[in-house]
């Protein structure tokens, strides 16, 4: 699906009251849907270091989404914090989020990027996303252990 020609992708310095209720929405929706120990979604303080770029997606006044790019050593990225307003659903907004992640991977010169995501039906929608476009699934990256409620996808772009 394409996204509307309307939507805006900005650099997010996280201080807007849209973009964090946003992102208290996805760490909910996280615990929702994930054991506490399977949770490894980036609260407010940990999406501010200084090796990761947050974005946001909006359509006039209203956030659409939020992601972020983690780059750990200058060659390997991690996507975070993936989030669709609900409002925006299906509407384009992930695919139009994650495709802009992607080329800030490459424009950076990352030979890398993975993620790592929960299982379950609530997931489904995002691992049908990164599976389109070109993510595969493989073994856990980092400080991550593998378990029951976790696993991972890589992009060698």
């Amino acid at each position: 699906m394409d996204a509307d020609p309307a939507f805006r992708i900005h650099s997010d310095d996280l201080s807007g009251n849209q973009t964090r209720a946003l992102l208290r929405y996805h760490l909910e929706q996280m615990h929702a849907n994930s054991p506490a120990e399977g949770v490894f979604a980036l609260d407010l303080a940990g999406l501010m270091q200084p090796n990761i770029e947050v974005w946001s997606v909006w359509s006039g006044d209203q956030i659409a989404g939020i992601g972020a790019l983690k780059n750990h050593d200058g060659q390997f990225g991690e996507i975070k914090s993936m989030r669709t307003n609900p409002d925006f659903l299906r509407r384009g907004v992930a695919a139009l989020l994650l495709d802009h992640i992607i080329n800030a991977a490459c424009r950076c010169g990352l030979k890398r990027i993975s993620l790592e995501t929960g299982t379950g039906p609530a997931f489904d929608p995002a691992i049908r996303l990164y599976l389109k476009r070109g993510f595969i699934q493989g073994d856990a990256f980092g400080d991550y252990k593998p378990g029951p409620f976790n696993q991972f996808f890589h992009l060698d772009p």
